[in-house]
């Protein structure tokens, strides 16, 4: 009797065993089960870098800020340039404007390209002066500095409204092209602001004596002006 009831506890405690090794088991898969998940979970949701990768970047965005740095790089110079030596009231709040807007795009425009891991300079440069982005050439630009009094504040005008439109020009390729949702916000500000600009100047222009007959883009400014100023003032592509 006393063996029969230790072998009956025996094969009770192996069968014991043999529950608790397939709850263990049925255990470890589960939890495994749940760790997949919660890997899958993080792994489509990884943090996005602030303010920049936000939905991804393209070719397009990346030259679309390559382009508009020096592009408002320049901008600044020529705002500068007038700010130092005219007595133009509308003239200079229209320049304390640009500094005022274009310094920080600048400075927004370098974070992303170097976020992106790009070099804030485009290859092979630009063709500044040609007319197809609306910069002016270093004759122009020479010519600029060495104007004074009502001179300067005409050729301010005239070659701003220019460069505005190069810039608009280059923001509306960017809204057709580019996918980074930052880039394209400032693309759209930037063709807002500066078209309302590029009124306001040909407005200034005209009420001016010696002023052309139509206003529409600077067509007796710099050289590269005619070039350019036709296809911008409609907000085109070139």
């Amino acid at each position: 009797m006393k063996r029969r009831t230790t072998r009956t506890l025996s094969l009770s405690a192996i069968a014991l065993s043999g529950a608790l090794v397939l709850v263990a088991c049925g255990g470890d898969d589960t939890d495994g089960m749940d760790h997949a998940k919660g890997g899958s979970g993080s792994g489509s949701a990884p943090a996005a870098a602030p303010g920049v990768s936000q939905g991804g970047f393209n070719d397009a965005d990346v030259m679309f800020a390559q382009m508009m740095i020096p592009h408002h790089e320049q901008a600044l110079e020529m705002a500068k340039v007038v700010l130092a030596k005219t007595a133009d009231a509308d003239v200079r709040r229209l320049a304390t404007a640009i500094e005022a807007a274009q310094a920080p795009e600048i400075a927004l425009m370098k974070g992303w390209l170097a976020a992106w891991g790009k070099p804030a300079d485009a290859s092979g440069g630009m063709d500044h002066g040609s007319g197809g982005d609306g910069m002016m050439s270093d004759s122009d630009m020479d010519r600029f500095r060495a104007a004074a009094g009502a001179e300067l504040d005409r050729q301010f005008l005239e070659m701003m409204i220019v460069h505005h439109n190069g810039a608009i020009a280059m923001a509306e390729e960017e809204l057709a092209k580019g996918v980074n949702p930052e880039a394209r916000k400032l693309a759209e500000a930037i063709k807002s602001s500066q078209a309302a600009e590029v009124q306001e100047m040909q407005r200034l222009l005209t009420a001016r004596p010696g002023a052309p007959d139509s206003a529409s883009g600077g067509t007796s400014g710099p050289a590269s002006s005619p070039a350019s100023a036709p296809a911008a003032a409609t907000g085109g592509h070139h």
